[in-house]
């Protein structure tokens, strides 16, 4: 070693050895936090933070927002603007009603939804706007046919452009939020909002364009553009967007609902959404060009395309709801058997219309004497039914293997949130269930007596009358939440009958204890699993 190199290690500090002995001198010679020097540095926390991204979401849509209504109000004007979005926002409320009541087995998060909205109305129209007038722009200039250019662009570039955009929201919802979109329900529940948000604003400029028109032509009436324009946009085909989108819904509905492995899998995740967005295309492009087919071009595609495709999508939305509840409802008896559930609640959890029943049974049970007990039970039931579907949902998820580590966390939860809820849900979903399902037990009606009795009763002296599905109204409802007051006991506890007579078979023992929730930790000691 150089004498250099040795001098140079000589001017270098010493480290300091760490001796137990001398630990507490080293670390008591540190300054207190407001006399640091140095101070941690936090690298790529910011995008990590829920706050930050939400932020960032909500400001990029406000300023799309507000471009697209600068870029429509120039071109209606403000009255042209004004009467187009009091127009447009009519079938609104109508198309978002239909979606949602479609997602009732498993609904979305409204934040997922508003999304969707949003995404649509602001992003996807000023994308649509601004790429349409240039696409349609370029073609003229190289065409020097502006005619051919505007029908170039409307049937090729149009549906290319719109479909591209809108289908945006819906891949965005199956990357990053992937808990809440399992099938092709939420496929096109997401799609559907996302094309109501683009239709309202696309209608807001045909419409300002048309009563701009009318302004110029002095046309008013019936015979006016802007009822015209009413007519075939708001009455006739105010889905016609929702539509061409839900078909690409339904390619990411698939590829969610896929269980194929490895290889497979992973090419129908792509080729399932892009088989559908290609579908929506040429149904787009199909409805645009049909203006280009002479008067009775529209009426030709509305009746022998457009009508059929609505009919047919509305049935595959309401079949796969239905499907979707029967694979939920299969999860139910494994939680019946280790005594969560009542023997008759997953026959009612599998069923809308027991769970309405199961509602208002709770609703009306006080009569009107007490409506704010009647709602608070009523909520109660409804919030059990959300519960266990979502424990249904996660127990299926978890068969499938998509499902984390925080499985046994979730589903504590959630037990959790049933018990709270039980002794107000749980008798009004087994009521429910007898009443829906259970085949009418014939009970003989009296047979009158006196001469000519038989001729005078009819056929009624030879028929049976199902008993009352509903309990008896002096039977006290529990009260409306565990956690309030204090609440009679559970009907369904040890050795005991449910209400219908000694003729039903006896339910299961329930815990005595709460199920152990994820803040409490423990180890779930009533359901495992599944392998």
């Amino acid at each position: 070693m150089s004498a250099g190199s040795e001098q140079h290690r000589h001017d270098q500090p010493a480290v300091p050895v760490l001796e137990e002995q001398r630990l507490g001198e080293i670390l008591g010679a540190v300054p207190e936090r407001a006399h640091w020097r140095y101070h941690p540095r936090r690298v790529g926390l910011v995008w990590r933070s829920r706050a930050f991204r939400a932020g960032a979401v909500i400001v990029t849509l406000a300023i799309c927002g507000l471009l697209i209504l600068a870029l429509v109000r120039e071109e209606t004007g403000t009255e042209g603007f004004l009467v187009g979005l009091g127009l447009a926002v009519l079938p609104v409320p109508l198309l978002m009603a239909a979606f949602r009541w479609l997602d009732r087995v498993e609904p979305a998060p409204w934040r997922n939804l508003l999304f969707a909205f949003a995404w649509g109305s602001c992003a996807a129209a000023l994308v649509a706007i601004v790429a349409n007038s240039f696409a349609t722009y370029w073609i003229a200039n190289l065409s020097a046919d502006p005619a051919g250019a505007d029908t170039l662009g409307a049937t090729v570039v149009a549906p290319i452009v719109e479909e591209s955009a809108k289908g945006a929201a819906v891949l965005m919802l199956f990357l990053f939020r992937r808990r809440e979109f399992n099938g092709i329900v939420d496929g096109i529940v997401a799609a559907g909002f996302t094309a109501t948000g683009f239709a309202f604003s696309e209608n807001i400029l045909y419409l300002g364009n048309a009563f701009g028109e009318d302004r110029q032509l002095g046309t008013v009436g019936i015979v006016s553009l802007t009822v015209g324009t009413f007519f075939v946009r708001i009455v006739l085909s105010p889905f016609a967007h929702p539509v061409f989108t839900a078909l690409t819904g339904i390619g990411f509905g698939l590829a969610a609902a896929s269980r194929a492995g490895g290889r497979r899998r992973r090419v129908g995740r792509i080729a399932l959404p892009l088989l559908g967005l290609l579908l929506a295309m040429g149904m787009h492009a199909l409805w645009n060009s049909s203006a280009t087919w002479g008067p009775y071009g529209f009426y030709l595609v509305y009746g022998a395309a457009m009508m059929p495709a609505f009919g047919l999508l509305t049935w595959l939305a309401i079949w796969s709801r239905g499907r979707e509840l029967r694979t939920l409802a299969a999860e139910f008896p494994a939680y019946a058997m280790a005594g969560w559930l009542t023997p008759a609640e997953p026959l009612a959890l599998a069923s809308m219309r027991a769970r309405g029943m199961a509602r208002d049974l709770a609703r009306h049970w006080h009569g009107t004497s007490d409506r704010s007990r009647g709602r608070a039970a009523a909520r109660a039931v409804a919030e059990y039914e959300s519960f266990a579907t979502s424990l249904a949902a996660l127990r299926r998820d978890a068969r499938r293997g998509v499902v984390g580590g925080d499985f046994a966390a979730r589903e504590q939860e959630l037990l959790h949130h049933l018990w709270e809820r039980r002794d107000v849900a749980a008798p009004a979903l087994s009521h429910a269930a007898r009443s829906v399902f259970r085949p009418a037990v014939r009970r003989p009606v009296p047979r009158p007596y006196g001469p000519g009795a038989h001729a005078a009763h009819g056929a009624h002296a030879r028929g049976y009358a199902p008993p009352s599905p509903y309990p008896p109204r002096q039977q006290p409802w529990p009260a409306a939440t565990g956690a309030q007051g204090a609440s009679p006991p559970t009907p369904y506890g040890q050795g005991t009958v449910p209400p219908g007579g000694a003729g039903q078979q006896a339910l299961p023992a329930e815990p005595q204890q709460p199920p152990p929730h994820r803040r409490y930790g423990g180890h779930n000691p009533y359901l495992q699993p599944p392998q």
